[in-house]
């Protein structure tokens, strides 16, 4: 790979932090939306103008300012870090578009804060995703964890205030307590931070030390939602629904398996990982949240406490297709980052839609509702496809390549446990599309014909719930990308 000079990366990160004078000046607040809306196209311009680079086989990089030799401050554009980037600047457009709806519709307060701390958000997770090194991207991660806390806590009651207690000591404390003291050592080790094709750790060492370095990091990233660190995130379905959408279903927890893949690529390996067989623990770690997860999202009646457990699962379903180190296998978890991000984003706002027009949150309580909300209830239906991994939806391509990469890989029982976490999906989800459409309603709510949410929030879920089947016929460039970073990783086609 040929490294070349570019300010792009450094743009693309920055841009969303340049907007929040104008947003916090702004008194009108059409105006104050659409420069979130200018801010949005200008990132995801700069950064779809690096794809062609990226694809020729080069990498767009920047170094900010050097701290020690071998550690600074510096950003480098890859192909996973600019799949990653594509899919959270893409999706930061459709949420404006839908806060607009929701924020509006329930009249919340303090919009001006909520949109400035959602830009900075999404400055911190393209800088994780354009990282060059692990102070970078551990820089940036910290960044993400304090900018959304206002957000987790919007609403500023005392649930809102405990909830957020626990998103800052379960995000913080292992990051602190366990990927600090990993940095330390892998520096230590290697006198540098900078992620290297095969990893920058000595092929040296013995296996217990190799495997405790890794469980730090592991762990600590508990953005990734990894079990027993994952408790956070259903707690955090207590902000506003669009901030559980973007942020607790795409960037912060995308955030956490993005770190935890780079982690494996990056810092340990490919090649290090089989040597120690360090990867099959990561698997048997990952199979276990998969289905622990998946019953427990059976059991919750709250729709977005069920979906939050079902994200838990299928986070770590990426860490286990990379994990796998067979080419379909990682090719299939990087991808899903993609699939899953649009098809659990379009559940999401279901979700705020359902609530902006009938204030129900209970799964109990929907018995017809597909009668009242046709068009929210069939993109419903839609993102449960894709995060079930059915055609004709996107999610059906990465998982169909994480069920190859385990025959690849030889583990035929992390293929048992793709394939139940698949049914339980479907479990969970399709009895809540089935009592939409085909149950009469319990009460009197959902009588009185067609009343969806503001435009604001359909357009917005329908928009992403097209895409989700769009990404099954043409999954482009998300799996181009995942191709070119596997073949990095591995050492050639």
């Amino acid at each position: 790979m040929e490294i070349i000079y570019s300010s792009k990366p450094l743009l693309a990160v920055m841009t969303s932090v340049f907007v929040i004078p104008i947003l916090l000046s702004c008194r009108n607040s059409n105006i104050r939306e659409t420069w979130t809306f200018i801010a949005g196209f200008i990132k995801l311009l700069i950064i779809v103008s690096m794809l062609p680079v990226v694809l020729a086989g080069k990498q767009p990089a920047i170094t900010i300012y050097e701290v020690l030799p071998g550690l600074a401050l510096q950003f480098r554009v890859d192909a996973f870090g600019l799949l990653f980037a594509i899919v959270a600047s893409f999706l930061w457009i459709i949420t404006s578009a839908y806060s607009i709806g929701y924020m509006r519709g329930l009249k919340e307060h303090s919009q001006t804060r909520y949109f400035c701390f959602f830009a900075l958000s999404l400055s911190a997770t393209i800088g994780v995703a354009f990282s060059g090194n692990l102070l970078t991207m551990y820089l940036f991660y910290e960044m993400l964890s304090f900018s959304t806390y206002p957000l987790v806590t919007h609403h500023q009651d005392r649930e809102a205030r405990s909830s957020g207690r626990m998103y800052l000591v379960y995000i913080l404390g292992p990051s602190i307590g366990f990927v600090l003291p990993a940095m330390l050592i892998s520096y230590h080790m290697s006198g540098t931070l900078e992620f290297a094709v095969q990893g920058f750790l000595p092929d040296q060492g013995n296996y217990t030390g190799l495997l405790v370095l890794l469980l730090l990091f592991i762990f600590g990233f508990a953005k990734a939602g990894i079990m027993p660190f994952h408790s956070w995130l259903p707690a955090a379905m207590v902000a506003p629904t669009p901030v559980s959408a973007l942020l607790h279903a795409v960037a912060v927890v995308k955030v956490g398996v993005f770190c935890v893949a780079r982690v494996m690529t990056g810092v340990f390996g490919t090649k290090l990982l089989a040597s120690f067989e360090l990867n099959t623990v990561i698997c048997w770690i990952a199979s276990i949240t998969v289905i622990t997860s998946s019953l427990i999202a059976l059991s919750q009646d709250g729709l977005k406490r069920r979906l939050a457990f079902s994200t838990i699962g299928q986070l770590s379903y990426i860490v286990l297709g990379i994990a796998l180190l067979s080419r379909s296998g990682m090719e299939g978890g990087m991808l899903h980052i993609a699939m899953h991000a649009f098809g659990k984003i379009t559940l999401f706002f279901c979700a705020g839609a359902i609530f902006v027009a009938t204030g129900v949150k209970n799964i109990s309580e929907m018995k017809g509702i597909g009668k009242r909300m046709p068009i929210t209830m069939a993109a419903f239906f839609i993102g449960s496809l894709s995060v079930i991994g059915l055609p004709p939806c996107g999610g059906f391509i990465s998982k169909w390549l994480l069920l190859m990469g385990t025959v690849q890989a030889g583990q035929y029982v992390m293929l048992a446990v793709l394939l139940t976490s698949s049914l339980l999906s479907g479990a969970y989800f399709l009895p809540i599309v089935y009592n939409a459409f085909f149950c009469k309603p319990g009460n009197n709510t959902f009588q009185g014909g067609i009343q969806e949410a503001p435009a604001w929030c359909v357009v917005p879920l329908s928009v992403t719930a097209m895409f989700s089947i769009l990404l099954f016929f043409y999954p482009q460039p998300f799996l181009q990308l995942s191709r070119v970073a596997v073949d990095s990783f591995l050492g050639g086609p």
